[in-house]
């Protein structure tokens, strides 16, 4: 079984400011060896509704950590701590 992406990146295809953010993630993901799953919002009606005039937003593990804009120490942080627990839970 793989495991699920740690961040979810809730935007739309045509959003300059989701292709700027997923942009600004990419070292990030290089550095902590994370992956993002892209989800487009106007695919579903319950998220278009949720998240419609706040796109990109960035969560991890399902924690809001940003919206419009990428909190490199927020999405920092969390990575580092889900690495932590990661690396705590194989000991």
């Amino acid at each position: 079984m793989t495991e699920r992406a740690p961040l979810t990146l809730y935007g739309r295809a045509w959003c300059h400011l989701c292709d700027d953010m997923r942009a600004a993630l990419e070292p990030l993901l290089a550095e902590f060896g994370a992956q993002v799953e892209v989800v487009d919002v106007d695919s579903d009606p319950l998220l278009e509704a949720r998240y419609n005039e706040l796109v990109p937003v960035l969560l991890c593990d399902g924690v809001e950590l940003c919206h419009y804009h990428l909190d490199e120490s927020r999405v920092r942080a969390a990575l580092m701590a889900r690495a932590k627990a990661a690396s705590a839970a194989t000991r």
